[in-house]
């Protein structure tokens, strides 16, 4: 997305509380300025602030029924979406335990979605093309992918649920986010399809949550609780990746989440319709279970109850660690990520790091080259129509093989695959219209990649490059190219900091000043902070007359400066004229995630600031220790959780680590504000000894022992397992690490 995409300008519209009332009425009111915006429907009933509504906003209530009900049989890609369909969840409501963030005890409500059936509506609240997207992701139930062998649960969480139907079981392939959803996926399939098949295996695609998170919710008990295991698979290096970038980062990334995903947004046309890779993130119970089974390299083959994979590894795509595979057996190709309909993120707005976008379209390719038959060409080197496609799905030869589907004698002679399915979103039937799609997505990311590092390396930054970057034609009308999800403005900023980091070249931007003090600086030099608003305001008022989003992009900055310059008790009027901005600009974003960030920026701001404090400290926790992770994993959590100034007044620390039960040892030292491990020998008696003389201590327990101390601040056990009395090395670092308060 970028600025072009805003094809209407629709008029400010800022909600300010009513103080006869509980009505928000939507009057711009900036000193010097009233741009009175009233909507024909009335006034906006106020949003809970920070909380989770399954409801919309009663000036757009949701429509009942349910999503499938705008699903259109005469739009070819409303075909794709509904093609398979079995049966929904009616009511598509999961239920989870209530707590604080999350007082409905609802995990998921895709009825919430079911205004999605109605026309996008005209009054400028939603952008059209982003109610389409949001329209087909809406669509849940279970889908028949493959005839008697391979089914997705879709709508039920973010993600796709797929299950392969093997000779006495079924394979579950990235179970959710969520335990609570996970389950009921499982349920609706065990509904359609008899419940005489059990779980025998599960597979993660890669180390995002969404597709890892609720395998607890489908794996027997038998496996949860040790008595008999069944394969767990993963990308090699799944569980460096889930630590590196869910469980290090875990906490920041779950704040930006809230934001980039709209969870506590109200669900309606003035608020969140969809994320663009899916509708939201559920709110249940989410925990990882450690793979057994590690996939290493590209052709690596596993059977799994008679069902023959053949995995593809594509490394530092859309995941660190992630995989394809292909089941010969039904020809179908699982893309997991890497091919969905829509841009995907180079770099996501929640947070992560940069993905290599080059390397992402040579494994594209490489798909093709493996398991498909070419380029997506026809007999005559032509590009088949999207009609073309449809009318032989019409045929019924949507599944039949094409041997002219290639581009050189080096490729496939003959295509392998008839139906491409994934992690997210609809599958694309017919071997002619999955290369196509491949191609297409494979050019799109080389695209990107190679015209960034062109301007570049011409001199642009990457602001400037991102305000210049169009798609050429022949993809900037593809579905699969839009940017619901990743944007090609933030994807190309994002490839600039890959190769040049967060310095753009100028001294100006080598030391700035942090938000505050600069505000500061900016309203002394504009009269104050009153006359701040008043210059917003003038450029909002212009932006009305000419419609130039520039306009209302610097009047965004400019009050962004208003807020963070004035005090939080006392910038009430500031706070309401940029969340007045805010909702203009994510009504009229194309890209969901903008969208979400904006009328979640709009919402926080017309809160209390007191309820905004007391929900961030509420939201600010510590990384999480996974049960079944390694002890090198705990400690380097544990490493990134110590107050590092605080321990940096001290004296070293050190403290030795036998796990018994697994025959390991472990070196904690505490130095100079850094928690450092080492990997030891596991003591014998006499290096016990040794030890002791040393004056070190040292806690000899059992694996799940250990766990317990770091997790939960067992502090008995590290009593019980010491070789001393004198525990306070031990108990000084969970001090340091915030796992045990810390002492007055």
């Amino acid at each position: 997305m970028c600025a072009s995409d805003y094809a209407q300008h629709y008029p400010v519209m800022a909600v300010e509380p009513d103080h006869k009332g509980d009505s928000y009425t939507r009057d711009l009111k900036i000193p010097g300025i009233t741009a009175s915006a009233t909507p024909a429907d009335g006034p906006i009933t106020p949003i809970s602030p920070l909380s989770t509504t399954d409801n919309a906003p009663t000036a757009a209530p949701a429509t009942t029924g349910t999503t499938l009900a705008g699903i259109s049989p005469s739009l070819k890609e409303d075909r794709d979406v509904m093609r398979g369909f079995i049966g929904d969840l009616s009511p598509c409501v999961v239920k989870t335990a209530p707590g604080p963030m999350n007082p409905s005890g609802v995990a998921w409500n895709n009825d919430a979605y079911a205004f999605l059936s109605q026309p996008c509506p005209t009054d400028g609240t939603a952008n059209p093309k982003l109610w389409e997207q949001s329209r087909r992701s809406a669509a849940q139930g279970l889908f028949e992918v493959v005839p008697n062998a391979v089914y997705q649960v879709r709508g039920l969480d973010l993600s796709n649920m797929t299950l392969i139907e093997g000779e006495t079981g079924v394979i579950v392939v990235d179970p959710l986010i969520t335990h609570e959803c996970a389950a009921a996926a499982l349920e609706l399939y065990y509904k359609h399809r008899g419940n005489h098949r059990p779980v025998v295996a599960v597979m993660y695609s890669h180390s995002h949550a969404d597709h890892y998170g609720g395998a607890a919710g489908i794996l027997p008990a038998a496996h949860l609780d040790g008595t008999q295991t069944i394969p767990v698979i993963a990308p090699e290096h799944f569980m460096r990746e889930v630590l590196s970038e869910n469980v290090f980062a875990g906490p920041a990334m779950m704040r930006r989440g809230v934001s980039m995903y709209g969870a506590r947004l109200p669900k309606g046309p003035r608020g969140q319709i969809g994320c663009g890779l899916g509708m939201t993130t559920s709110l249940g119970t989410t925990t990882i279970e450690a793979p057994n089974t590690i996939i290493r390299s590209t052709g690596e083959e596993l059977t799994i109850d008679g069902v023959r994979f053949v995995f593809q590894m594509v490394p530092d795509t859309e995941a660190p660690a992630e995989l394809n595979f292909h089941l010969p057996q039904h020809r179908a190709l699982y893309i997991a990520e890497c091919a969905t309909y829509g841009l995907h993120n180079i770099v996501t707005l929640r947070g992560a790091l940069v993905r290599d976008a080059k390397a992402w379209a040579r494994y594209l390719d490489e798909s093709m080259v493996l398991f498909c038959g070419g380029d997506g060409k026809d007999d005559e080197g032509m590009d088949k129509s999207d009609d073309a496609v449809a009318a032989a799905a019409a045929a019924g030869d949507i599944n039949k093989s094409n041997s002219n589907d290639m581009t050189n004698d080096n490729e496939p002679k003959e295509a392998k695959t008839d139906v491409l399915f994934a992690g997210h979103l609809w599958p694309t039937f017919g071997a002619a219209a999955i290369t196509r799609h491949l191609s297409e997505q494979r050019d799109l990311y080389t695209f990107l990649h190679d015209q960034t590092l062109r301007l570049m390396n011409q001199g642009l930054t990457g602001a400037e490059i991102a305000e210049v970057m169009t798609l050429p034609p022949g993809l900037e009308d593809r579905i699969h190219a839009q940017g619901y999800y990743g944007s090609v403005s933030h994807n190309v900023k994002g490839i600039y900091q890959r190769y040049m980091g967060w310095f753009d070249g100028n001294p100006a931007k080598l030391w700035q000043l942090p938000p505050r003090k600069e505000a500061l600086r900016y309203a002394e030099c504009l009269g104050g902070v009153d006359a701040v608003l008043r210059k917003a305001g003038e450029y909002i008022q212009r932006y009305s007359e000419l419609g130039d989003v520039d306009d209302l992009r610097f009047a965004a900055t400019l009050l962004d400066h208003a807020v963070a310059a004035s005090d939080p008790g006392n910038n009430r009027e500031a706070r309401l004229a940029l969340a007045g901005v805010y909702d203009t600009l994510g009504f009229g974003a194309e890209n969901a995630t903008w969208r979400n960030f904006y009328l979640t920026g709009a919402m926080i701001l017309r809160a209390p600031p007191a309820i905004v404090q007391q929900q961030r400290q509420a939201m600010l926790s510590r990384p999480r220790f996974a049960p079944k992770a390694s002890v090198e994993q705990w400690l380097d959590v544990l490493s990134v959780q110590l107050d590092g100034f605080a321990a940096g007044k001290e004296e070293t620390c050190v403290v030795r680590i036998r796990v018994t039960d697994r025959k390991e040892a472990w070196r904690v030292n505490v130095s100079h504000g850094a928690l450092t491990r080492r990997e030891v020998t596991f003591a014998l008696e006499e290096e016990e000894k040794q030890e002791q003389e040393r004056g070190e201590l040292v806690l000899s327990l059992e694996h799940r022992e250990l766990f317990a101390v770091l997790a939960t601040a067992d502090v008995p056990i590290v009593q019980a397992r010491a070789n001393k009395q004198d525990c306070s090395a031990m108990l000084r670092i969970l001090e340091l690490c915030g796992v045990l308060p810390k002492r007055a």
